[in-house]
């Protein structure tokens, strides 16, 4: 099982999230990819997504991107499983500091309130060192406009990383890794 995670304001509409799941169709392992629309607030969004994890009869791979990638990173860690991470955010509290207020989802143009308070809750789901490297995988690009690949390369120091030279935030061309990114969630 795929349990994708995605970013703040996107959904499971995603271009990352929909070319991942056709990948998966293509394979006939569609059955085994879920992804939902996460709450905003970080104890609602790991709340779905632990449920999601108990439903699960073996442990799942986790695939997260942006904001989706630190928690991810978080419940990767609380439940020993694997997880691949695109862009993932290190320090979410701080990124997304400047964005308290009203906005609007991308692929829906629904409304919805970031609140000061959520920022607390995402560091209280800091993880300050990954523990085993081997279960992670990291998807990095160089040329991301939103986040500091850096951050991320030295965050998962020991994890298999692809840092892709250029690219943007929302690596659009990640139908050229789908495979990479399926191999290692379906084998490791």
């Amino acid at each position: 099982m795929i349990i994708y995670l995605h970013g703040f304001r996107s959904g499971p509409q995603s271009w990352k999230s929909r070319a991942l799941k056709a990948r998966m169709d293509a394979l006939g392992l569609g059955e085994a990819f879920w992804c939902e629309q996460l709450p905003v607030a970080a104890p609602e969004a790991i709340a779905l997504v632990e449920a999601q994890i108990a439903r699960c009869s073996t442990p799942p791979t986790l695939v997260g991107s942006s904001l989706g990638g630190y928690y991810a990173t978080w419940l990767a860690e609380r439940y020993g499983c694997r997880a691949a991470l695109l862009n993932p955010a290190v320090l979410p509290a701080d990124d997304l500091a400047g964005y308290v207020g009203e906005h609007t989802m991308y692929h829906s143009s629904e409304p919805f309130e970031w609140r000061a308070e959520y920022l607390q809750e995402l560091l209280d789901l800091r993880i300050e060192r990954i523990t085993q490297p081997e279960r992670y995988f990291l998807l990095a690009a160089t040329g991301d406009e939103v986040l500091d690949w850096r951050q991320m390369r030295d965050h998962y120091a020991g994890a298999r990383q692809h840092i892709i030279e250029g690219s943007d935030h929302a690596i659009s061309e990640f139908a050229r890794y789908a495979n990479e990114l399926v191999l290692f969630c379906v084998d490791g």
